[in-house]
């Protein structure tokens, strides 16, 4: 057999208390009022696959222990760092001024297609996804350094929220320490 399904034994997982010890990604997701808790379960599997820093939960975003996340989570609310805040963009702003980037993911008139977007090992990068129905808000965009748009080929230009977030991770993870 020249190609064989890893078992998951043969994964070579660390443990929760291992992942925690490793140094992490300086990439921060912020989430502008997700309405989903099966998408932020699916945002922390993400997060942890790519060894984000933390996540943000905004506005009417659930938080753990909601079942919901727990189930699409698989556990990775115990390794990836989360905190709340109710206003997502006092939260932004925080986060500027603290010298990180802002990166909308959204649909914009002056957006930066994704494939375009060259990231630096030298900065450290705020990716901001909005609610399943209406998007990042404005204000957000107006504060952020940049929006990054999935371009995007068929009818409905619209791609699940936390699909949105493992693509943009993807890129910018490959870009910055695969490239």
């Amino acid at each position: 057999m020249k190609n064989k399904k890893l078992k998951l034994f043969e994964l070579e997982r660390i443990d929760v208390n291992e992942f925690k010890q490793l140094n992490k990604r300086p990439i921060v997701l912020l989430l502008d009022n997700i309405r989903s808790a099966q998408n932020i379960g699916s945002f922390f599997r993400t997060a942890d696959a790519f060894l984000i820093e933390t996540i943000i939960l905004t506005g009417i975003c659930a938080t753990p222990p909601n079942k919901e996340i727990l189930k699409t989570a698989l556990g990775s609310t115990e390794s990836v760092s989360w905190s709340y805040k109710p206003d997502a963009l006092s939260a932004v702003k925080n986060l500027k001024e603290k010298g990180w980037r802002i990166m909308s993911v959204e649909q914009a008139s002056e957006s930066i297609e994704l494939h375009q977007f060259e990231p630096t090992i030298e900065e450290k990068y705020v990716f901001i996804f909005g609610n399943e129905v209406d998007g990042v808000q404005q204000a957000i965009i107006d504060e952020s350094d940049s929006v990054i748009e999935i371009p995007q080929f068929g009818t409905k230009h619209s791609l699940n929220v936390s699909v949105s977030a493992g693509i943009v991770l993807w890129d910018v993870y490959q870009k910055m320490y695969l490239g």
